[in-house]
């Protein structure tokens, strides 16, 4: 008889958080006898110091642009050709900036192993005047392979210094969803499973506009009561936004998880929409510019999903409904001034529910 054919990982993206989350998943691969020990992890393939970085990765066991100072493990394989990457790939683990997702996919299509599934660690989804389409089901739609998601308060860096932190699966079939925590949970970043997909990607992307809020208060340097205040208002705008824009398909215990209520805190202290938002307080340079200069390639999320989050509310007639996502896509977009944050946030949300 002939032997049954291990599981296989790839990984779509090796930034600051896709070279994090191979340094998870291939340590783990080596402890579970059904996967193969190979990790391919796809580069988007560009030259540091005269090298590409394929060959760095693959030769010193580091991505010294964005994870510098910390070793991958060396069943961790860097393929520049995406579809290649994904080539007899069992488990595709999709960590791309959101703007980019279609493309890739368009790229992969039609190269993926008939019996792969995938996960998301992609923190953004696609909010429009139509309604709210998320990662999971953009990559579901593409490729017809079933898709999980997982998100919680997970710094890149803190992570990779093996600093206890959670994380959140949303996987919709139990069995799935016990295979992937296998291939991220370790001592010290713990993985918890839940049923609802759309909810954990949700909290995800929308957690990075609370951060672009919190920002502007550092840049004010107004203080953690008042930075506090914006944190409330706009996790309770984000779970009214759950509410109007999915119904009842978003279950508000996801909101207590870490991909929900924990996230909002780590990133609304210590993530780089945070922080370009206090930069762009104190400096004036638009958000592109602190981006390019800033972020050493890295793509931020929480500005542009302000404006696609406003493209919905707006087209919605609801603005007055959501007046901290409001204020802050006008700082962003519309030239109006940090201190109007505060404006007509007296709003009542005590009677919004959702399952």
């Amino acid at each position: 008889m002939a032997p049954v054919p291990k599981n296989k990982v790839c990984i779509l993206g090796s930034g600051n958080w896709g070279s994090t989350a191979a340094r998870i998943i291939g340590s783990n691969v080596t402890k579970l006898s059904d996967f193969d020990n190979d990790v391919r992890i796809w580069v988007y393939e560009e030259m540091v110091d005269g090298r590409k970085l394929t060959d760095i990765i693959n030769t010193e066991h580091e991505n010294v642009k964005y994870l510098p100072g910390h070793k991958l493990p060396e069943n961790v394989v860097a393929v520049a050709d995406a579809a290649e990457a994904v080539r007899d790939a069992t488990h595709i683990v999709v960590v791309i900036p959101h703007q980019f997702i279609q493309h890739l996919l368009d790229t992969i299509h039609g190269h993926t192993a008939p019996n792969a599934r995938a996960i998301s660690l992609i923190k953004g989804i696609g909010i429009s005047s139509q309604g709210m389409t998320t990662m999971t089901q953009i990559i579901h739609r593409t490729l017809a392979i079933p898709v999980a998601s997982l998100s919680g308060a997970n710094i890149a860096n803190e992570i990779a210094e093996e600093r206890y932190c959670e994380t959140t699966i949303g996987c919709a079939e139990p069995d799935e969803a016990i295979v992937w925590r296998s291939l991220f949970n370790t001592p010290y970043f713990r993985v918890n499973c839940v049923s609802d997909v759309i909810g954990v990607e949700f909290c995800g992307a929308l957690k990075n506009v609370v951060a672009v809020g919190a920002g502007f208060i550092d840049g004010l340097g107004l203080g953690n009561n008042t930075k506090a205040a914006v944190i409330r208002i706009g996790f309770l705008e984000m779970r009214r936004l759950a509410m109007h824009i999915s119904g009842a398909r978003i279950q508000d215990s996801t909101f207590m998880e870490s991909c929900g209520i924990a996230d909002v805190i780590t990133t609304c202290y210590g993530g780089r929409n945070r922080r370009l938002a206090e930069e762009f307080v104190r400096t004036g340079k638009p958000m592109p510019e602190l981006e390019r200069d800033l972020l050493n390639g890295q793509k931020l999320q929480g500005y542009l999903t302000a404006g696609e989050v406003h493209a919905y509310i707006d087209g919605c007639g609801v603005t007055d409904h959501f007046p901290m996502f409001t204020n802050i896509y006008r700082i962003c977009y519309e030239g109006a001034p940090p201190e109007s944050i505060f404006e007509g946030l007296n709003v009542d949300f005590s009677r919004d529910r959702l399952q």
